[in-house]
């Protein structure tokens, strides 16, 4: 048997060729996948994709051999009407959920809003007491108490102060009954004697006494009367919304009103010098006939404060320590505030005993 020439084995290029050169029935299908479409699978599963539109259409994924699930497409654009009204539903599904979602999202944040909403400050009470026992334990005089060498020292202060504020002749003087407490420097005891002024006066039967704490930096009025602060003068003086009757304490000494100092501010001295501070000032000066307004103030040298408010005041009580408050000192206090007309002096912590007036033994209960 003769052996048959080795045929040679042809080319990749000439297979293709060949392959191609023959013809192929028309229900033949090929495993190969088509390389002109968008998806790898082969083209009768494409064919059943009826969801299938190109961009934004849904994506086939291959999960197994024979199964294929559907991956929702990413929204490109609107939905275009040609897309069917089976889709067209689905979007409308999906847009009610969206906008079922966005609603539960919203009354959640309503909720958050609601519960985290600032909760009303708690009011005072209508009448705050006071501790009498206390406030004369820690040196005050009190209505209640006997006289004694202290009172009647301060029954003389007021009497010349409401002599200035209500004699006659006086109707047409500016703020005549607002008074001013101060001192040179701090701890020569201008809150003591604006507190006792103020209980003193409190005692009179036809007067009543608002005790204004305007020592913004440091205010003590409250707190050696054992009473519980709030909002104040500065807050009313940088507010408009925040109305002055609605800051005043009332107590349970008769005829005695307080106002807190307020909030501390940056800029205290140009608010007390401002037009809606002289309006209330104004205001609390001619609204009540019968009542006085002491104003706890700053130390003159301390804080320029007290050179503010001396505009707006019809008396001034200068308390000087004795035999600590240098003359100087006096002297410069003095023109700072010398806007005020009418400046009283009082000398506190004086052991001076040379004097006649014993007021308390007269009455047999012995100095003080």
């Amino acid at each position: 048997m003769t052996d048959k020439p080795e045929q040679k084995k042809a080319s990749l290029l000439e297979r293709a060729a060949e392959d191609l050169s023959k013809p192929k029935p028309l229900n033949e299908k090929s495993d190969r996948p088509d390389p002109s479409a968008l998806s790898v699978e082969p083209s009768e599963q494409q064919s059943d994709l009826s969801s299938f539109r190109g961009l934004g259409a849904a994506k086939p994924v291959v999960v197994g051999k024979d199964k294929i699930e559907v991956e929702e497409p990413i929204k490109t654009g609107p939905i275009e009407q040609s897309q069917g009204l089976e889709h067209d539903q689905g979007h409308q599904k999906r847009q009610a959920t969206v906008l079922e979602s966005e609603t539960t999202v919203a009354n959640k944040d309503e909720a958050i809003t609601e519960n985290n909403k600032a909760k009303p400050v708690e009011k005072r009470p209508t009448v705050q007491g006071i501790d009498l026992i206390a406030l004369r334990d820690a040196g005050f005089i009190t209505p209640d108490m006997p006289p004694n060498l202290m009172s009647e020292e301060f029954r003389i202060i007021k009497r010349s102060i409401l002599l200035n504020a209500f004699a006659k002749g006086n109707e047409n003087k500016k703020n005549k009954n607002i008074v001013l407490v101060t001192s040179s420097s701090p701890g020569e005891g201008k809150t003591f004697s604006a507190i006792n002024l103020a209980l003193s006066i409190a005692t009179e039967q036809d007067v009543t006494v608002l005790l204004v704490d305007a020592d913004f930096s440091k205010p003590e009025v409250l707190n050696r009367l054992g009473v519980a602060g709030g909002r104040g003068l500065m807050d009313s003086v940088a507010d408009k919304d925040v109305d002055l009757g609605e800051c005043l304490v009332r107590t349970s000494i008769p005829n005695l009103v307080l106002l807190p100092a307020g909030r501390q501010h940056n800029l205290t001295t140009e608010l007390l010098a401002s037009d809606r501070m002289e309006k209330m000032v104004n205001e609390l000066s001619t609204r009540y006939k019968d009542r006085i307004i002491i104003f706890d103030s700053p130390p003159v040298l301390a804080s320029s404060a007290a050179s503010v408010l001396a505009l707006y005041m019809g008396q001034t009580v200068f308390v000087i320590e004795a035999e600590k408050t240098t003359e100087p000192q006096i002297k410069e206090s003095l023109n700072m505030i010398s806007a005020c007309e009418n400046i009283n002096l009082v000398l506190n912590k004086t052991h001076y005993s040379g004097s006649n007036k014993k007021f308390a033994s007269y009455y047999g209960y012995g100095g003080r």
